[in-house]
């Protein structure tokens, strides 16, 4: 059987669930001529490479999310880059050349992580229930007087934004730029932009955001505060970051923080919506919470691909993959493997949801994710108790243009 599949292109799909069978059941270790890139589909062979950085490196991240700005010289392309570069005063081999935290291995990624990860520590999470109650709270309050609700735009964009923005310091007039930042880093990585750069208006958006941390780092620099900006650069502070890689950790944030968590939201509702015996359930006994929260991160997690690519000569699934090869680690299909869970094109709760990849595995293990399952678990306690009084409103939202990460643009509900 003759698999044809190109991660850039087939990951956009509204239903992956077939091809990722085909692609287990087939050819689990598969070459696309059209993506120029290995796709491994089984949750223990992508299970094996996330565990070996030195043979899978992480360096194939930042090739695919900067593939957008190497598209072919022409004079509006280059009139648009250099106008971007004298705005931002930035150094074009520097802005090429440096990594961030997905994006590094070896001590240079140890070192990163290991200051970074002062803002995410037990303690640093545990401080912000308090606010991510409050923050959800007062959303589902406003949701509950009306008779149609979305619950992306009134609960799942809102929530993480406000709590990424306060994170790190930033203004609350400033939050929307922050999020609107955000969809346009992922339209530019993986979505319509990365295909009409130059009309896109995403390189302005860019540009803006880089002048405001720019300025940000430059206060918290010479004033800190108590915020993760400041953390990162105080040189007061015994590990600190210089401006560019201060700023690739806020843009990383701002993506895996911010759409992630919003994703996740989302696709969890959404999955309640349309299994409406487990909603009364989990309405019934919320301690199965942390069950929704687990299953949505296996069944439609928001992060669908992880790229590496490989440093020598090696073997995955039985199959010889030659050094230098772009390999594409498909989250969602490992999570849907048929040798660990049973069933696994099914939503449910009740089972144990332990093993899925959706935050990775090893030493690029996702930092934020006990953030992302607070404000996750937070959000549901309070929508779910509604959600039983709504169903869905028209048609489902078309899925947001990314193969990257999977989430919906919206989830319109109307009051039975």
């Amino acid at each position: 059987m003759t698999i044809r599949f190109n991660p850039f292109v087939d990951l956009k799909a509204a239903d992956t669930s077939k091809r990722y069978r085909e692609l287990r059941d087939h050819a689990p270790v598969h070459w696309s001529d059209e993506g120029q890139i290995y796709t491994i589909s089984r949750h223990e062979d992508v299970r094996t490479a996330l565990k070996d950085p030195d043979t899978f490196s992480s360096e194939a991240m930042k090739t695919v999310l900067n593939s957008a700005l190497t598209v072919p010289i022409n004079p509006r392309y280059a009139l648009k880059l250099l106008s971007f570069l004298f705005h931002t005063r930035i150094n074009p081999l520097r802005i090429l050349k440096v990594g961030n935290l997905i994006s590094l291995d070896g001590e240079r990624h140890n070192v990163l992580r290991k200051i970074v990860g002062k803002g995410f520590s037990p303690r640093r999470i545990g401080d912000w229930q308090a606010r991510t109650h409050a923050i959800v709270e007062e959303h589902v309050a406003r949701m509950r007087k009306r008779d149609e609700i979305d619950v992306v735009a009134d609960l799942a964009v809102p929530l993480p934004t406000i709590i990424i923005s306060e994170i790190l310091g930033v203004e609350p007039e400033r939050r929307e730029d922050f999020k609107r930042w955000s969809s346009k880093i992922i339209d530019l990585a993986s979505g319509a932009a990365k295909e009409n750069f130059l009309d896109s208006g995403v390189l302005d958006d860019v540009a803006d955001m880089f002048l405001y941390l720019q300025d940000a780092i430059k206060k918290r620099r010479s004033e800190p505060q108590e915020d993760l900006i400041s953390q990162l650069v105080d040189p007061k502070q015994d590990g600190v970051l210089d401006e560019l890689d201060a700023i690739n950790f806020v843009i990383l944030l701002l993506v895996a923080g911010n759409e992630t968590t919003t994703n996740l939201i989302g696709n969890a509702a959404n999955a309640l919506i349309d299994h409406p015996e487990q909603l009364a359930q989990v309405a019934a006994d919320p301690s199965l919470i942390d069950n929704v929260v687990e299953e949505t991160l296996r069944y439609e997690p928001p992060l669908t691909v992880a790229f590496r690519n490989t440093t020598r000569e090696t073997t995955l699934g039985g199959i010889s993959i030659p050094k230098g090869k772009f390999v594409a680690l498909l989250l969602g299909s490992a999570n849907r493997d048929e040798q660990l869970f049973e069933k696994p094109d099914a939503f449910n709760i009740h089972r144990d949801s332990s093993n899925h990849l959706s935050f990775g595995f090893g030493v690029h293990f996702c930092l934020g994710s006990s953030l992302a399952r607070l404000q996750a678990r937070t959000a549901l306690v309070a929508l779910v108790p509604e959600l039983v009084e709504f169903r869905r409103r028209g048609a489902p939202s078309p899925l947001i243009d990314s193969f990257l990460v999977r989430g919906r643009q919206s989830l319109l509900l109307q009051r039975r």
